[in-house]
C-alpha cells in the first residue's frame, strides 16, 4: 500500500487525517512544516503527499516549488481558504489537486485514492503494452510514460501526462473543459474552467518553443482543446 506524507502545522489535523487514512491500508508519515516535509522526502519512499498552504518556517507554496524541482509525486494542498486565487496559486506552481478546509473525510480518501491512481499509472506498473503516439516532433510512449519534443525528454505530472494522452490518443477531436476534468479527474466538472486552464498551460510550456503559438496543443475558441493531426 502507498506511503502518504501528511503535512500540516495543526497537529489535530495531520492526526485525523492519519485516521480516515489508515483505515485505507495507507502508511502515514507526519510532518508539521514545509522543512520537515522536504526532509522526510529525501529519506522515504513517499507517494503522495498532503500538505497545508499555511504553515511555519517554509510554507505550502514554497515547499512545493523546492519539491517540483526533483520530484513528480502527486501533491494535494489543504488551505483554510476557498477563494479560487488559493487554488489557482497552487495549481500554478505544481500541485495536483486542492481541497478546502474543512473537508469531509471521504473526499479526501477518494481524491488520495484517485491521484494515486493517476501517479501509479504514469509509473511503469502496468506491463501491458499500449501505444506510442505522435504528433509531428512531439512524442508519447505509454509504455515507458515519456514525452519527446523533437528528441528532448519533457517532465510532466502525472496530470499533466494524462491530459496530453487524451488529447494525444485522439488528435484531431476537441475536448471540452469538462470533457478534460471529468476524463482525468473522474468527478463531475463543477467550476473546472480554472483547474483545466492552468493545467493546460503548463503543458503548453513545456512542449511549445511559443506558447502564444502553440504548434500542437490548439484551442478552439469557446469549444475546447485539441491537438491537431500532424
Amino acid at each position: 500500500m502507498a506511503n502518504i506524507l501528511v503535512c500540516d502545522d495543526d497537529r489535530e489535523i495531520v492526526d485525523a487525517i492519519e485516521i480516515y487514512l489508515n483505515q485505507d491500508g495507507y502508511r502515514i508519515f507526519k510532518a508539521y512544516d514545509g522543512e520537515q516535509a522536504i526532509e522526510l522526502l529525501k529519506k522515504e519512499e513517499i507517494h503522495l503527499l498532503i500538505m497545508d498552504i499555511m504553515m511555519p518556517k517554509l510554507d505550502g507554496i514554497r515547499a512545493t516549488l523546492k519539491i517540483r524541482e526533483y520530484s513528480s509525486i502527486p501533491i494535494i494542498m489543504l488551505s483554510a481558504k476557498s477563494e479560487d486565487t488559493d487554488k489557482i496559486l497552487g495549481l500554478n506552481i505544481g500541485a495536483d489537486d486542492y481541497i478546502t478546509k474543512p473537508f469531509n473525510p471521504l473526499e479526501l480518501a477518494a481524491r488520495v485514492k484517485s491521484n494515486l491512481r493517476r501517479y501509479t499509472s504514469l509509473g511503469s506498473l502496468n506491463p501491458e503494452s499500449k501505444a506510442v503516439y505522435q504528433a509531428g516532433g512531439l512524442i508519447i510512449n505509454d509504455d515507458t510514460k515519456q514525452v519527446t519534443v523533437d528528441g528532448e525528454a519533457v517532465k510532466m505530472t502525472p496530470i499533466e501526462y494524462n491530459i496530453l494522452l487524451l488529447l494525444m490518443k485522439n488528435q484531431g477531436r476537441v475536448f471540452s473543459i469538462d470533457q478534460i476534468y471529468e476524463s482525468i479527474w473522474n468527478e463531475n466538472a463543477i467550476g473546472a474552467d480554472n483547474t483545466v486552464a492552468v493545467h493546460i498551460r503548463h503543458i503548453r510550456e513545456k512542449i511549445e518553443i511559443n506558447p502564444r503559438e502553440p504548434r500542437y496543443l490548439k484551442v478552439v475558441w469557446g469549444v475546447g482543446y485539441k491537438i491537431d493531426k500532424q
